[in-house]
């Protein structure tokens, strides 16, 4: 069985490839980019294995008038530059000690410690610079039968890296079309307390990617029941999902609004989100708290923002959309408040009055749905 990828014939692949087969060692491409390839989805990075060791992998680069960057030597990855384009290229390796984290490696000969070592057999394929697959783990029918399973024994991966605990829901998401692997979920279960010595930063790396699959509420809901989602994100509720996805009808996946509805006693912690992802999870916290309509954020914050609360807060109730939910958000979005502090100046107010007059009046302007033109509320201001 061969891939064909649009990225195979390209030339920055074909340069990597080519330097390090010209001083006489052995490269496949491996992993995600090779399983994609098989499924016919959109390239993911490319990624190869080589026999050569780091300083041969620089020393073949080099001749071959590459760039080299020692990303991650001591673990035998190199970054080789061809084409504009960096390609991580990396020593086949074994494990020779692990600690639920991290992993002490040692460099092989053999594609087929390589492969052992990584967690599932949909990603231990490999590919020849020609694209030929091989497949030292017979991964291929399990890619072909959507079964996402754990190589060799599942508590071990496991314990090799506690990560692959939420990898495993990950890839079932995104890949697993029976569902779960009875025997990988039955790991996860029991070794799910090993999360806790997993860095916050990474679970949510983890946590972002499956909520961007397409729709990810079954398996989140296997998490919940499973212990999994306490661990990761205690607090949090899964049955509201399943209707937001419902609720979305064909707009892109959004992770944060996802999580909106999951919910959570300390989102941003437990997942160490981004300063801007942690406003707009705030943004929406508050907005449910206090009653806001949807209309009200989109004047503030724009329609996307409004779109996303009106989604939220619906999946949570059980309520349909509104019907006219769309021509309400693009006329909130469009709306400009027609009074300003000088008018109010004009008209006598000042300081602390000023300020707590202008927010009554525009209380009343977006409780209005907008209607109150200046005028109306000037002569407001006049009572």
């Amino acid at each position: 069985m061969r891939i064909a990828p649009d990225w195979l014939d390209r030339a920055g692949p074909q340069a990597v490839m080519a330097a390090l087969m010209r001083d006489g060692h052995r490269a496949w491409f491996v992993g995600g980019c090779v399983r994609n390839a098989l499924l016919g989805r959109a390239d993911s990075d490319i990624d190869i294995a080589t026999t050569a060791r780091p300083h041969q992998t620089v020393a073949a680069a080099g001749r071959a008038g590459l760039k080299s960057v020692p990303t991650g030597a001591d673990h035998g990855t190199i970054t080789v530059v061809a084409g504009g384009e960096g390609y991580e290229v990396t020593t086949l390796r074994r494990d020779v000690e692990t600690d639920g984290r991290h992993a002490r490696v040692t460099f092989s000969w053999r594609i087929e410690e390589d492969a052992a070592r990584r967690d599932f057999t949909m990603n231990a394929l490999y590919a020849e610079a020609d694209g030929r697959v091989v497949d030292p783990l017979e991964g291929l029918p399990d890619l072909r039968a959507g079964r996402v399973r754990f190589i060799g024994e599942a508590e071990e991966r496991i314990a090799e890296d506690y990560l692959r605990i939420l990898r495993f829901f990950r890839f079932t998401a995104w890949y697993g079309r029976q569902g779960p692997d009875a025997t990988g979920l039955a790991a996860c279960a029991a070794l799910a307390e090993g999360l806790g010595r997993i860095a916050a930063e990474r679970k949510g790396q983890e946590m972002r990617k499956l909520l961007a699959a397409p729709d990810p509420a079954p398996v989140v809901a296997t998490m919940a029941q499973a212990g999994i989602l306490a661990q990761v994100l205690p607090g949090a509720q899964a049955q509201a999902l399943a209707p937001l996805i419902h609720l979305e009808d064909g707009l892109a996946p959004d992770p944060i609004r996802r999580l909106a509805v999951l919910g959570g006693t300390d989102p941003v912690a437990a997942l160490r989100l981004s300063r801007a992802e942690a406003r707009r999870l705030q943004l929406y916290r508050d907005a449910l708290e206090a009653g806001h309509a949807p209309a009200r954020i989109a004047q503030e914050h724009g329609i996307d923002r409004g779109r996303d609360l009106a989604l939220i807060a619906a999946a949570l109730t059980g309520q349909p959309l509104p019907p006219d939910l769309e021509p309400v958000l693009d006329h909130a979005a469009a709306a400009r408040f027609p009074v300003t502090a000088r008018d109010l100046m004009a008209l006598g107010h000042q300081g602390a009055e000023l300020g707590a007059r202008l927010a009554s009046l525009r209380e009343a302007w977006i409780g209005s749905g907008f209607a109150l033109d200046r005028a109306a509320l000037l002569a407001r201001a006049q009572d």
